[in-house]
C-alpha cells in the first residue's frame, strides 16, 4: 500500500516515514502543500496522511482541491490543532479522520489500517480475511484452516496484503507496481513475478492464479 505524508516537520516526516516502511509501506514525503496537491492527483496513492499547517498551501486547501477534482482517496488529518472547531472543519472538507499531536504510533497505524480496510470495503478488525486466510499485519505472518502459520518476507507482506484487500481482482503487473514501490523506486516487473512464485511456495500453487497478458488473480488456498 502506497501513501503519501505531507507534513512540514523535518524530523516527525523521518520518523514517521521509517515507522510506516517497516509496517510494510511505500511513502512518499512532501512538505509543501502545493507539491502535495499536484503529486496527489499524479500518482495511485491508497492513503494520504495530511497536516494541516503547511508552507506554500495549508492542509485544508490541498484536501478541498483534492475532493473538488473527484481525488477520494482516504485522508488522515495530522495536526498540532486541537480545537474541536478546527476538527469539525476538517472532517466537512473531506477528511476521513483525524489525529491530535502528540500521538502514538501504534495508534496511527491501526487507525490507518481502518481507513485502507473501510476504503475497500472491509470492517476493521484484528486480522484481514480474505480467500480462506488470515493475514496478521502487525507480525506480518499469514495462517489459514489448512495452512500453519507462515512467516513472511517485508515484499511478500506487502504483495499479500495488497492482493487480499483486492481479491478475484485482476492485478497487472504494473498496478501492483504502483501500489507497492515509492516514487523513487525502481519498479521491475520481474520482481513482481518472483515474489508472486515465493508466495504460491507458502501458500499453495493454486492461490493466486495467472491471467495470460492481463496479471494475477487473488483466489486463496481454499478456493
Amino acid at each position: 500500500m502506497r501513501i503519501l505524508l505531507v507534513e512540514d516537520n523535518v524530523a516527525l516526516a523521518d520518523s514517521l516515514g521509517l515507522t510506516l516502511k517497516r509496517a510494510g509501506y511505500a511513502v512518499d514525503w512532501r512538505a509543501d502543500g502545493r507539491d502535495a496537491a499536484i503529486l496527489g492527483e499524479q500518482e495511485p496513492y491508497d492513503l494520504a496522511i495530511l497536516d494541516l499547517g503547511l508552507p506554500g498551501m495549508g492542509g485544508l486547501e490541498v484536501l478541498r482541491q483534492w475532493r473538488q477534482h473527484g481525488l477520494s482517496l482516504p485522508v488522515l488529518i495530522l495536526t498540532a490543532r486541537s480545537a474541536w472547531t478546527e476538527r469539525v472543519e476538517g472532517l466537512q472538507a473531506g477528511a476521513d479522520d483525524y489525529l491530535t499531536k502528540p500521538f502514538h504510533n501504534e495508534e496511527l497505524l491501526l487507525r490507518l489500517q481502518a481507513l485502507l480496510r473501510r476504503a475497500h470495503g472491509r470492517e476493521p478488525s484484528a486480522l484481514l480475511h480474505a480467500g480462506g486466510l488470515a493475514l496478521n499485519e502487525g507480525s506480518q505472518q499469514v495462517s489459514g484452516a489448512s495452512l500453519p502459520v507462515v512467516e513472511l518476507s517485508a515484499t511478500e507482506f506487502k504483495l499479500l496484503r495488497y492482493m487480499m484487500l483486492n481479491p478475484g481482482q485482476v492485478l497487472s503487473k504494473a498496478r501492483l507496481s504502483e501500489h507497492l514501490y515509492d516514487y523513487e523506486d525502481e519498479r521491475d516487473s520481474n520482481v513482481i513475478e518472483v515474489q508472486i512464485n515465493h508466495l504460491r511456495s507458502k501458500l499453495g500453487r493454486s492461490s493466486i492464479e495467472t491471467r495470460r497478458g492481463q496479471g494475477y488473480v487473488f483466489v486463496g488456498p481454499g478456493a
